[in-house]
Order: structure tokens, then C-alpha cells, then sequence
């Protein structure tokens, strides 16, 4: 009934994998009984362990370097980038050990859905951003559905497989300084011919454009459709060295509403209130302008009080067990 993934040597990363194939009954597994979603966290063989995962495995599935708290992120590695990483390489009579990069970011959804049209509710999330940010503006991801059997049990599980962006942390509260911001694009210039240079001073001035184009456009999502993306999150947002500023996180977004309630996400954080406070701080941090008041987003979550009251909310937040994971 439904479509399984399949992560293949013959399905080579391009633009994405295909999918839609089914595992044949005679495929051996290592047998999984503890459900996956409810892992802490997971494993290269975890992967494997999973029905719709073919063996042999054809990539090496390494841990990110932090988890989200809706799903599981594992990087999808070649074998050979791995071994390089592991036994070096040598390059003019030096040993190097070069960092393996991802081929794409896998996420398995924690979420354990009843129907098809839960899942299809999560999946158009993805298609409101699609709609309203800028098409090079955020990391993108083919989300599947594939059937998960545990215990002879058969579910469904979603996945994702998402591009890996490479990029500096954009933090809105405390951005990068012009000068690092100038070391950051002038090294991406000495990769590329002197024809096709641009100068570190033409790539900030391209950056902050793209920043005030994004920040219009999450703007429009908010007024629009009353979504926001999840800006508020460790990593979420990155400035890639040709100059461009992406969301990575995409499938974590909130319903915004314009009440003086202030709405907690399933784990207790005040995740649209922070979101909207960090478009609020590209505006001012980093492209330096003031933020305008009378703006009715910012006449609501700007409100002195409600500021005060999402901070307390906050600290709450952090201080309990669930903030032994990263926030994502």
C-alpha cells in the first residue's frame, strides 16, 4: 500500500534519489525491536536495521553533529570519502586526512502519524515555504513515506533526504562581523578564477541584499498564510560562501497568530515568538536598520510585556530535562 525508499548504489545522488521501490521478501535485515522514533539517538547500523534501507549498504550513515528534537539527522556518506577520512590521502608527498562531506542530510521523522493524512498535513509545511522564501534562500529536501516494520508490525514512517548546505552559523542575536564577513567570501574568491572574482566587498553587499529580500518574504508568509519558519533553533540559518543566506532547518515551522497568546510548540518552547524575534534582529543587527513599531508584526511580538513573557517561558524551557538535547 505504500512506497518504500531505498537508498542504493544505483540510485546515485544528482538532484535526488529516486524512490517508490519495494524490498523483496527475501532481503535479510538485522531485526530491530526497539522503535526507531523513540531512540535518543541513532547509528550508522540503526540505518541498516531499517526494512526499507537495502543491503548491502551502499553509503555510511554518520551521526550529525546535533539532533533535532522531531527527528533524527544522519549524514549520507561514500565509503571511499570515508576511508579517506579515516586513512588519509597523499597529495605532493604530504598525508592529508580530509573531512568526509556529506552527499545529503537523512532525517527520520520522530513522529509516529495514524493516517496517510497526518503525514500529508506535515509535508505541506514544506510547500508553504516553497511558496513564499526565495528559491535559493533554503536547503532542499525530497520527503518519502516509506512502510517500517517492527516486531511484524507493519507503520509508516516519513523521511526526508535534504541537500547539505556547507556555510557559517548566522546567529540574528549576534551576526558575524563585516570583517569576518570579508575573510569568509574572500576565501570562496580564491577558489575561482580571476575572471569569475567578485571581491569580498561586492559579496557582502550581495549578502545583505539577499537578507533584506528574505526578510521581506518571511514578512509576506507571516501576513499571508500566518506560518513562520523555525528561526530560533541552533543552526538554523547559514551564510554560504557565495554569499547567500539559507534556512536548513525546513521543516520546522509554526502557526502564527496574532492573539496575545503566546503559542508553545509540542515541547514547551515558544518557538514562533523567538522566530519572529529573530527576523526582527537580521533587520537591526545585521543590516543595521531600525526596527519599525508600527509594523503589525512587530506591534504584537515586540510588545515590551509579551517579550518579557516569551523570556520567562524561555528559561523555563531550557531548564528542563528536554533541554539536554539541542534545540533544533
Amino acid at each position: 500500500m505504500f512506497s518504500a525508499c531505498i537508498l542504493g548504489r544505483q540510485n546515485t545522488f544528482r538532484n535526488q534519489i529516486p524512490i517508490s521501490y519495494r524490498i523483496p521478501n527475501h532481503t535479510h535485515h538485522r531485526r530491530m525491536t526497539e522503535d526507531i522514533r523513540d531512540k535518543t539517538y541513532i547509528t550508522h547500523e540503526d540505518i541498516l536495521s531499517l526494512n526499507f534501507i537495502r543491503e548491502p549498504a551502499a553509503y555510511v550513515f554518520r551521526k550529525y553533529h546535533k539532533q533535532g528534537l522531531r527527528s533524527h539527522i544522519m549524514e549520507v556518506l561514500d565509503p571511499a570519502d570515508v576511508l579517506k577520512q579515516k586513512n588519509g590521502e597523499m597529495i605532493d608527498g604530504i598525508r592529508i586526512f580530509p573531512w568526509a562531506v556529506p552527499l545529503k542530510i537523512l532525517r527520520v521523522f520522530r513522529t509516529k502519524f495514524s493516517c496517510m493524512e497526518e503525514v500529508f498535513e506535515e509535508i505541506t509545511t514544506l510547500k508553504i515555504i516553497e511558496k513564499y522564501l526565495p528559491k535559493d534562500s533554503y536547503a532542499k529536501s525530497d520527503e518519502f513515506i516509506a512502510d517500517y516494520i517492527l516486531n511484524d508490525t507493519k507503520d509508516i514512517v516519513l523521511c526526508g533526504l535534504q541537500e547539505y548546505i556547507e556555510g557559517e552559523v548566522l546567529n540574528p542575536w549576534d551576526p558575524i562581523p563585516e570583517a569576518q564577513l570579508a575573510d569568509i567570501f574572500a576565501q570562496a574568491d580564491v577558489k575561482k578564477s580571476d575572471k569569475h572574482r567578485t571581491g569580498p566587498e561586492q559579496r557582502i553587499q550581495k549578502f545583505y541584499k539577499k537578507v533584506e529580500v528574505f526578510i521581506d518574504c518571511v514578512k509576506k508568509m507571516i501576513l499571508e498564510a500566518h506560518y513562520v519558519p523555525d528561526f530560533a533553533g541552533v543552526e538554523n540559518l547559514l551564510i554560504t560562501p557565495a554569499g547567500d543566506i539559507k534556512l536548513v532547518d525546513i521543516n520546522n515551522i509554526s502557526k502564527v497568530s496574532f492573539t496575545p497568546d503566546i503559542n508553545l510548540d509540542d515541547k514547551g518552547y515558544p518557538v514562533c515568538d523567538k522566530s519572529i524575534e529573530a527576523v526582527s534582529m537580521l533587520e537591526r543587527e545585521v543590516l543595521g536598520k531600525p526596527i519599525d513599531n508600527t509594523e503589525k508584526i512587530y506591534q504584537v511580538f515586540l510588545d515590551p510585556q509579551r517579550l518579557k513573557d516569551v523570556r520567562a517561558l524561555e528559561d523555563k524551557f531550557h531548564l528542563s530535562a528536554i533541554s539536554k538535547l539541542v534545540y533544533r
